[in-house]
């Protein structure tokens, strides 16, 4: 081949590939993103860092050291900051989502977990297993305002909807502490299944449901006259509980059972049982479609199952041992984020309600990524 003709292979290669990023930015940039908006994920890595990605770039731009492993993070509701927690350093940590940089460290006692945030984004709350308490802290001046003590190793804290309620599970007492929300006041104590890890609010206050990842069971609790309802027996341990939008049915994982099992949040009565795959472990649900993504950690796929007709669809490849997942933030989510834990990548799934989703991309972040949290600011 001589030398004019090579030049225009290379030429029309370029003009193809430049051609090829243009088209997959387009489509993969959501389409409520105006100028001067960003558009980031937050995933922290095995080294005590959290990871920063550029959804529009589709790049890792910033690796922020925390200072201790991190064990629970989360986007402020309205402010442009990400909260989190170090279960070694005993603090609540900030990261200024402008800068990437980490703007305090509030201690909280020791061993936390989890938190959670008021539904005014007012406050945080999070609970310290290793010390058995409960902090309050002010979100605008980053200040704890009210401590309290709890049951015996608090391991996380759920906020009622209307914000007016903490739960406290109290793992080794096997109980679940029901404080009021601006007082830290306890109002009462419920005995629930062995080591509570985890629960599920129904949108009117009513009742609760607490997840323990030993037992094949899960636990209601009346909100109003704090008491246990019931125990309902499941087909395997849990993963994770995922309430519908109209808050009529509860979704229960289990990477044990492999699949799903659908519960009357009004009858409390144990439904449908869906086989989703090998390991089904988190799931993130598209409110507007009612179609449930789940991560497979043992066969490296999202499998997506529409709830209404429990229906499955074919599997999407997100890597090695995907976890945790969620979808950007718009009004009609356009992207789904994966964190891949064995391959360290967030891996960026396109989601089409007019054609088959796919994976777009794998952005390496770190080793071992395991929480992730999305902000637009």
């Amino acid at each position: 081949m001589n030398r004019p003709s090579r030049f225009r292979v290379v030429l029309l290669l370029t003009t193809l590939f430049v051609a090829a990023v243009i088209v997959i930015a387009r489509e993969h940039r959501p389409s409520f993103l105006r100028p001067g908006l960003r558009l980031y994920a937050y995933v922290s890595t095995a080294d005590n860092a959290v990871s920063v990605v550029d959804l529009v770039k589709l790049a890792t731009v910033a690796h922020v050291p925390v200072g201790g492993a991190i064990s629970a993070m989360r986007e402020h509701p309205t402010r442009a900051e990400i909260w989190g927690v170090s279960s070694s350093g005993g603090f609540a940590w900030v990261l200024d989502s402008r800068t990437s940089q980490i703007a305090v460290r509030i201690p909280v006692g020791a061993l936390p977990y989890s938190m959670d945030f008021s539904p005014d984004g007012r406050r945080l709350y999070v609970p310290a297993s290793g010390s058995n308490t409960l902090s309050s802290i002010d979100c605008n001046t980053r200040q704890v305002m009210a401590q309290t003590a709890t049951g015996k190793q608090p391991v996380a804290a759920r906020v009622s909807p209307d914000g007016k309620l903490v739960l406290v599970l109290n793992k080794k007492g096997a109980t679940v502490g029901i404080y009021d929300a601006e007082t830290l006041q306890l109002r009462s104590t419920v005995s629930v299944i062995p080591d509570p890890e985890d629960a599920t609010v129904l949108d009117d206050n009513s009742a609760a449901f607490i997840l323990s990842r030993t037992q094949k069971r899960l636990s209601v609790i009346d909100l109003r006259k704090g008491l246990l309802l019931t125990n309902l027996e499941l087909a395997g341990i849990p993963s994770q509980m995922i309430l519908k939008p109209d808050g009529g049915e509860l979704y229960v994982l289990s990477p044990e059972a492999h699949g799903l099992q659908a519960i009357n949040t009004w009858t409390h009565e144990v439904g449908d049982y869906v086989v989703l795959g090998s390991a089904p472990t988190r799931g993130a649900l598209l409110a507007d479609t009612g179609e449930l993504f789940v991560s497979d950690a043992a066969s490296g796929n999202v499998t997506p199952l529409d709830v209404t007709y429990r229906r499955v669809s074919r599997p999407i490849p997100a890597g090695q041992v995907p976890g945790a997942l969620r979808f950007d933030p718009g009004d009609k989510a356009r992207l789904l984020l994966v964190v891949s834990q064995g391959s360290g990548d967030l891996s960026i799934i396109r989601v089409a309600s007019d054609r088959a989703s796919g994976l777009l991309t794998m952005i390496p972040v770190g080793e071992q990524p395991r929480e992730l949290a999305v902000k637009l600011f």
